[in-house]
Parts: C-alpha cells; sequence; structure tokens
C-alpha cells in the first residue's frame, strides 16, 4: 500500500510535511521519502528504509538541513520514493499510491518508441514511480502526461508531482484511493494534501476538497485550481473502512470508526439468528476492535480484552518481508490475560482471514490460555480473489488464499470456472457452506460466520456501484 502528504505554504514547510507524513506510517513498511524545493536551494530529497525503524528516527536529522515553502512526502510498501526527474516539462519530484499489472507492456511498448531505459531496483524490478514519470513526458503538458499514465495503466494511479511553482495533485480515475486537501488560515498558512483525512488536524488544517475521481488540481499556497474535472463512476476501495483506513479518517464524508461499529452491529444482528451465547466479545487488535465494540453494543455481550498488544517494542507484524518472520512477531506481540480468558465462551472479531496461519495461532494460544470456545467473525466476506488495483494484499497470490486451498480441496483445483467460483461467493450456497466449514475445521474455530457482503455493504452506507468488492466477489 502506501501513503503521502504535500504541503504549499507561504513559509517553510518542513515541520507540516515531517509529521504529516509520518501520520501515514500504517500504509507501508518498506520506503519513506520526503522531497523539498526551496528557491535558493532547489529541489532536496531524503529517502530510507524503514524495515527496523520507524519514519520519525529516520528523518529527524534530514530535516534539519531541509528547508522550502513546498514539499511532498510518502510512506510506500514497495519502491523508493519520491523521484526527482528532470524532463522537458522542467524538473519535477513525484511520488505515487498504486499498482500497475502491465508494467511490462508499458515498459516495453516505450523501449519500441525510443530509447527510454529504466533503473533497475534490487530483484530486477522497474520503480513504478519511475515508470509513471517516463509516461508522463511523454506528453506536451504534465496534465495530458497524468492523464495519459492513467489511462495506459491497468490497475490504479494517484499521484503528487512537485514543481517550483506548486503541487500537482491527481486521485486515480475510479478513485480506489482518496485525495484530501487542507487549508490553514494565517502567516504559516496554506495548503496541504493527504491520503489520510485525520493527518493534518493537529497540524491547524482544516478540510477544504476531498479529490472526485479522476480529477486532477494544481495547488499553491493561495489556490486549487481545478485541471480535470471529477468523472461519475467511483470504486473507491471497501477495505479502506474494513482494514487499512486509519480510525479517525473519513473518506467520502464517512469516518472509518463509525463505519467498523456498524460492521459489528451488522454481525451481531445475524448472530442473534443463531444459538451462539459467548461470554464476552473481543476484537484482535487493533483493526478488529471497533468492529467488536460495535457487536457488544447491538448484542449486549460483555466487550472484554482478553489480550493485548505489546507495541514499544513490536510495533507492526506485518514488518518483515519474510512471512514466517510476520507470524513470529504477530504471536509474540500478543499477550494473553489468563484471568479473562478462564473456561470462557470468547467471539472474536479480525478485520479479515487471509492466509489463515496467524489466527489460527492466535486460536491455539486462546485454548492453551484456559478459553472453553472461540467463535470467530471475520468483519469481511471470505477473500477469493488477489486484488488487482492496490498493494495492500498480505498474500502474494490467490494461491496462499486459505478460500483457494479450501476449493482446491472441494473441488480439486483451486482456479475453477467463473461460474463454480461464484458459487463460493453466495453466501446461501451449499458450496459457500461447505468452504467454512472447512476453513473453520482446518483453523480449529468453535464456530465460524463471515461478513456478508450485501451486510457489509448497508454498514458502510454508499451504493454498491460505487464500492470495489472485487476481492470478495470477482467484479470489476
Amino acid at each position: 500500500m502506501g501513503g503521502f502528504f504535500g504541503v504549499a505554504s507561504h513559509n517553510d514547510c518542513v515541520f507540516d510535511l515531517f509529521y504529516g507524513t509520518d501520520y501515514h506510517s500504517h500504509l507501508g513498511t518498506r520506503r519513506a521519502g520526503l522531497a523539498v524545493y526551496d528557491k535558493e536551494e532547489g529541489f532536496n530529497r531524503s529517502i530510507h528504509n524503514i524495515e527496523s525503524t520507524n519514519f520519525r528516527p529516520k528523518f529527524d536529522k534530514d530535516i534539519l538541513k531541509m528547508k522550502g515553502c513546498l514539499g511532498i512526502g510518502c510512506i510506500s510498501d514497495f519502491e523508493p520514493q519520491p523521484l526527482i526527474v528532470r524532463s522537458h516539462h522542467g524538473t519535477y519530484a513525484i511520488t505515487t499510491v498504486g499498482k500497475i499489472n502491465n508494467i511490462e507492456k508499458i515498459s516495453n511498448d516505450l523501449f519500441s518508441k525510443g530509447h527510454s531505459h529504466f533503473l533497475e531496483m534490487s530483484g530486477g524490478d522497474i520503480n513504478p514511480t519511475e515508470l509513471v514519470a517516463t509516461l508522463i513526458n511523454q506528453e506536451e503538458t504534465i496534465v495530458d502526461g497524468i492523464r495519459y499514465a492513467q489511462d495506459v495503466i491497468d490497475g490504479s494511479m494517484t499521484l503528487m508531482l512537485l514543481t517550483k511553482d506548486g503541487i500537482y495533485a491527481a486521485r486515480d480515475k475510479y478513485g480506489r484511493t482518496p485525495v484530501e486537501i487542507g487549508y490553514k488560515e494565517g502567516e504559516d498558512g496554506g495548503h496541504c494534501i493527504c491520503f489520510e483525512s485525520f493527518s493534518f488536524l493537529n497540524l491547524g488544517y482544516s478540510l477544504k476538497k476531498e479529490l472526485g475521481p479522476g480529477e486532477v488540481v494544481f495547488v499553491d499556497a493561495d489556490s486549487i485550481t481545478q485541471l480535470v474535472k471529477a468523472r461519475q463512476e467511483m470504486r473507491v476501495c471497501s477495505f479502506l473502512w474494513i482494514y487499512y483506513g486509519f480510525p479517525a479518517s473519513t473518506y467520502e464524508g464517512l469516518n472509518v470508526e463509525d463505519v467498523r461499529y456498524r460492521c459489528g452491529y451488522k454481525l451481531a444482528q445475524r448472530d442473534m439468528e443463531r444459538n451462539i451465547e459467548p461470554n464476552m466479545v473481543a476484537g484482535v487488535p487493533d483493526s478488529g476492535i471497533a468492529h467488536a465494540v460495535g457487536y457488544a453494543n447491538k448484542s449486549g455481550v460483555p466487550y472484554s480484552r482478553p489480550f493485548v498488544k505489546y507495541t514499544p517494542t513490536w510495533p507492526r507484524s506485518f514488518m518483515p518481508t519474510i512471512q514466517s518472520r510476520r507470524d513470529l512477531i504477530a504471536r509474540m506481540k500478543l499477550i494473553p490475560i489468563r484471568e479473562l480468558l478462564e473456561d470462557k465462551k470468547l467471539l472474536l472479531i479480525d478485520d479479515s482471514i487471509v492466509r489463515g496461519t496467524q489466527l489460527r495461532e492466535t486460536t491455539q494460544y486462546l485454548y492453551k490460555s484456559g478459553v472453553k470456545e472461540v467463535h470467530i467473525r471475520p468483519a469481511c466476506p471470505p477473500l477469493v480473489f488477489g486484488c488487482r488495483y492496490l498493494n495492500f494484499s498480505r498474500s502474494n497470490s490467490e494461491a496462499e488464499l486459505i478460500t483457494r486451498r479450501m476449493i482446491e480441496k472441494l473441488e480439486g483445483s483451486m482456479f475453477p470456472s467463473e461460474e463454480t467460483l461464484a458459487k463460493y461467493t453466495d453466501p446461501n450456497s451449499e458450496e459457500y457452506m461447505q468452504m467454512l466449514e472447512e476453513i473453520r475445521k482446518q483453523l480449529g474455530f468453535t464456530s465460524l460466520h463471515y461478513h456478508r457482503l450485501d451486510d457489509m455493504i448497508e454498514a458502510i452506507g454508499m451504493d454498491k456501484c460505487k464500492l470495489c468488492t472485487y476481492c470478495w466477489d470477482g467484479r470489476e
């Protein structure tokens, strides 16, 4: 995944840029960077690896050497960025959030048109942000270049582009990820651009505008100029509200924490039709907690914290790139409270089940700590399709999804026909119930019931036609 923050200010912006970017640290775990422009010193940039250390200690010395009234910063889960590019458009810095599925085709097309080249990253990959810059440079203007890049990219692409005069901001043409603009008055005032709407609140900004799908604007300290109008068609990622959005953020006017309460409410409403009598409701820290609170509020079952996350030295379970290390850290950081678990029936809510490895180990951990029953309620439907639009998924391929492994067991293939897969995404079908039972047995749960897609959409509060639900139903 990834996130970004940009500032166009009347005075030095580095303080706001530093803390605004840091507020996106939950969205990426590999690289982070800052780029600023100063009229006297020109462009200045710093990029660091953040796989073993958080953003702030990596950049706290760099910002003492940086100055400028314009700047962009990013947290990335993949490539080093922002990049500084010199082209016929002049010199600019660029940062992106998205996913390019056809990166090989695009690069080959560029090679065939001339003598383009790309610097390889470790592993031989092309830096996607560099590829986007190259696409932008194919056109006569930056705006035409942005539109061209978004048209030829299969996937999604949201970006900021910093020039000596201001910042271009462009939301993905289907609005899969958000772009918010804040405004601060006064001598130190100006505009900020960000992914997470909460990131500017403590810096003195208030929300000025949310870009629509495909909208492109130019932002300086005094104004926001619309360059490309927003499209009507939208496919904003539903997982913003279910999992990776920060609780204080609001997208399309809908707050993350509030939506998660409603998700839990709908889960409890479905459970009232079943003979489930848990002693307590808990959420897997952190993203499952709000869902659990919503469940408890509706059901009347007490909310409890029978295990807690030890964060001072284990800040992020998904930080290592090796899956076995990630699973180990996830296990190390969860501390059970035996006095609350002994001989209890626990209903546990997690944001989702991907591979199932961590939740299986957590369940075994709970049994060893004295719990009698563990009833699992994921806050979203079964993940049957790998995400095509964002580098968010914690799975490298669909073959790693536990749903596909169970489908293989039942069908003899984890990649059956579309018609067969549709049955496994229908909560009223026999195939769906068979898949759930196989997952339940495989992971050792007492019971398992996923959030239904129709209930989840109702909890979010948007029309389904404006939401991306591909990972659950395979529909574009």
